[in-house]
């Protein structure tokens, strides 16, 4: 089997920190080449694969401000499908534009939407509904308007992350500093739990950071520890009590909350979006609703098994599986 694997070109395919969908491509493609797939990785010129690497561009667009992202993707998608036909299937993890080429080409694409940005771009899927394949990170991030071949939950490789049954008293927060992700509200329980509090990850709304979370980090209860590459976060999960994820938005999946749960670290989460997939509650963490109930779930923190936590996360959430998953699906598509 002859498998071209699309990444984004935002970043490095593995990210060096952040890049959700670079690193399930990832972690895909490299599962993909330990089965003795042939796997051909599209993404930037740095990028690390076990398979062949072809690549338009040396670096991506974020790490590299002077490249105009519109014409990098345009490359970078052309590139793939100029090759089609030396692949029996092709697995999309670019959202919506490669589905553009689709109808241009006799190659099956199988797409991964791992999140749907706005509404606006549901004609597009809704256009290749027919002649695609689609697959959703989670029940609760499906279009009614689409019909699905499966749910393949993110998988990451549990090696990267060290089960610790004996945490330090600290909450982390982690992931972009954005609204959407409720850097405010981790901070609110924070200090009404009366708990220290790292917060870890790139600042993407400037202006947010510096009105609702700047004011806040003294340094001593409230920390901003910066972005975290694999082994600081590896060191920050594992030995945080919780994670908090106080989330504003129907999150798609939350890879931070496997990861957390793979270190063994329960999560506290709103109780939004695919929250309830990821977590058993009251097993492997809580889901709440409001600020003052996730300060309580605080306080019954000692109530989780750590080792539970662990168990459920790579049950459910480990790359093995989910290269599995979707190993099924292309031999059901070529069929």
């Amino acid at each position: 089997m002859r498998v071209a694997v699309l990444a984004p070109v935002a970043w490095r395919t593995p990210p060096r920190h952040y890049g959700p969908w670079e690193q399930v491509a990832s972690n895909i493609a490299e599962g993909l080449v330990k089965k003795g797939v042939e796997v051909t990785l599209f993404a930037t010129g740095d990028s690390i694969t076990g398979g062949k690497l072809d690549a338009v561009c040396a670096t991506g667009y974020e790490e590299d401000r002077n490249q105009d992202a519109k014409v990098l993707e345009c490359l970078h998608i052309s590139n793939l499908m100029e090759k089609a036909s030396r692949f029996d299937l092709i697995h999309n993890n670019f959202d919506f534009l490669p589905l553009t080429y689709s109808g241009l080409i006799k190659t099956p694409v199988i797409t991964t939407i791992h999140g749907f940005s706005s509404t606006r771009i549901v004609p597009v899927y809704k256009k290749y509904n027919a002649t695609s394949h689609y697959v959703s990170i989670s029940n609760a991030d499906r279009s009614p308007e689409l019909d699905y071949l499966a749910t393949v939950y993110n998988g990451l490789d549990s090696r990267d992350f060290s089960f610790n049954s004996e945490p330090d008293d600290y909450l982390l927060y982690f992931g972009r500093i954005h609204h959407d992700k409720g850097t405010a509200e981790a901070i609110e329980i924070a200090q009404k739990s009366k708990k220290k509090l790292l917060i870890a990850g790139i600042i993407q709304d400037a202006n947010y950071y510096r009105e609702r979370v700047e004011p806040y980090i003294d340094n001593e209860q409230i920390i901003y520890a910066g972005h975290a590459g694999p082994d600081k976060r590896k060191d920050l999960l594992g030995k945080a009590s919780a994670l908090l994820h106080p989330i504003n938005f129907n999150e798609p999946f939350g890879m931070s909350v496997a990861e957390a749960m793979l270190c063994g670290t329960p999560v506290i989460a709103f109780n939004k979006g695919s929250m309830p997939e990821l977590i058993k509650d009251q097993e492997t963490g809580f889901l709440v609703n409001t600020i003052h109930e996730a300060v309580e779930a605080v306080s019954q923190l000692p109530t989780i098994s750590r080792e539970a936590c662990r168990d459920w996360a790579t049950s459910q959430f480990s790359s093995e599986k989910m290269v599995d998953d979707y190993y099924k699906l292309y031999q059901q598509i070529l069929r």
